[in-house]
């Protein structure tokens, strides 16, 4: 079946994460994406070890499969003279420069892309913004992560503030920059007009702060470290057990009850101090001494079967490796495996017009002249792109830097 976002063309401009993590998504769900690098290419190809049989990272193909690949000099004007037919075309345009670059080639949302393309969609995804203290700054995940106050609530005393071990920030920009442009699409549905939809990495890491923010805003209080704990609820953490590490998520008095039973403790359920989520928060400490006695000797996965069958939740704490071996991965089919790609599953499911995997990442501009022919150009002004630089030629390496 075709994809709920068949007959969409979207016009890809993004590098590195959240713009190409976009539009793989909307690629997934049958839009047709048209991914142009810079001459250098995607940052994301050069960042590694491992590379693939191509040269590029990794890191490159986890973002960026369904993707036809052209690189094109925007810099020059004939360039962007191939960007507007590109536009010609399009439903979406996806961008992550720093603000003012477009302006600077005379590419600009209100004095350029409204008044010749009025039904294109045009996403620009940033660090802070055009405007405001920190508008036009660059901005990386890490960076937002420590500036939104992230790392301060992520890691141990002894640790510190940690970046979050995956880029969260980027992650949630990628999916609040397809939410604004399936709204955008939407709208364009009953308006019949386009508009510019802004995603930024500063708005989505400071979403990303609860409940600790309404904490602070109600108690005045900083949240502070609390390792894999919560600070609103308890036993919510890691606990050692005999053969490795599980995690525990009770959130009520019955749920609480019923592990207390599974571990053989019913005297814990009688407990004042554990008596309801308040009190386990204030004596978190002496709970957790007790809870680690309690299943020291036990084997994690036999251990969280019981709880999990219980009805209390319950996980061993996986390595990666380990996550996608489980056989209720293979079930939800979150991995992609080809001969020539590996990857995750989509993490959204339509039952009535499902996604599927788009096609395996493409090397560095191995689909100019096609991309080209299909807008139009001749043989003569294809081989005029390709000698004047604005297209780099077919089998050219990547000049990485």
């Amino acid at each position: 079946m075709r994809g709920a976002l068949s007959g969409i063309r979207v016009v890809d401009l993004s590098r590195v994460l959240a713009g190409p993590m976009c539009s793989q998504m909307l690629a997934d769900h049958g839009a047709h994406v048209i991914k142009v690098e810079p001459p250098g290419g995607d940052d994301t190809r050069t960042l590694g070890p491992p590379f693939d049989r191509h040269g590029d990272a990794s890191y490159f193909s986890a973002i960026n499969r369904g993707k036809q690949c052209i690189s094109i000099d925007l810099s020059k004007p004939p360039g962007r003279r191939v960007l507007e037919r590109l536009l010609e075309e399009a439903d979406v345009l996806i961008e992550n420069f720093l603000p003012g670059t477009l302006e600077k080639w005379g590419i600009s949302y209100e004095g350029w892309i409204k008044e010749r393309f009025p039904r294109l969609i045009h996403c620009s995804i940033s660090g802070f913004g055009a405007d405001g203290p920190l508008g036009g700054l660059p901005g990386y995940d890490a960076v937002l992560q420590a500036l939104c106050g992230l790392m301060s609530v992520n890691g141990e005393q002894a640790s510190g503030p940690t970046r979050i071990g995956v880029p969260i920030v980027d992650h949630l920009t990628a999916y609040t920059a397809l939410s604004g442009i399936l709204l955008a699409l939407q709208g364009r549905n009953v308006s019949g007009q386009g508009q510019h939809v802004e995603a930024t990495l500063f708005d989505a890491a400071l979403s990303l702060l609860v409940p600790h923010a309404a904490n602070y805003f109600q108690s005045h209080q900083e949240p502070g470290l609390l390792g894999s704990a919560h600070p609103n609820i308890a036993p919510y953490d890691r606990f050692t057990c005999g053969d490795g590490e599980i995690f525990l998520g009770i959130m009520n008095r019955g749920q609480f009850e019923r592990f207390c039973g599974v571990v053989e403790r019913p005297d814990l359920a009688v407990d004042e101090r554990f008596a309801d989520n308040a009190g386990r928060l204030q004596h978190r400490d002496a709970l957790r001494v007790e809870i680690e006695h309690a299943i020291c000797h036990r084997a994690r996965k036999t251990l969280c079967d019981a709880l999990m069958a219980a009805g209390v939740p319950a996980a061993p704490v996986h390595s990666v490796s380990e996550a996608f071996a489980q056989p209720h991965a293979k079930h939800r089919e979150m991995v992609v495996a080809r001969d020539d790609y590996k990857g995750i599953g989509l993490p959204v499911r339509l039952h009535g017009t499902p996604g599927s995997p788009g096609a395996s990442p493409r090397p560095f501009n191995s689909d100019a002249v096609c991309v080209l022919e299909s807008l139009g150009f001749t043989a003569l002004e294809i081989e005029q792109l390709f000698a004047d630089g604005v297209v780099p030629a077919p089998n050219t390496a990547i000049p990485f830097a």
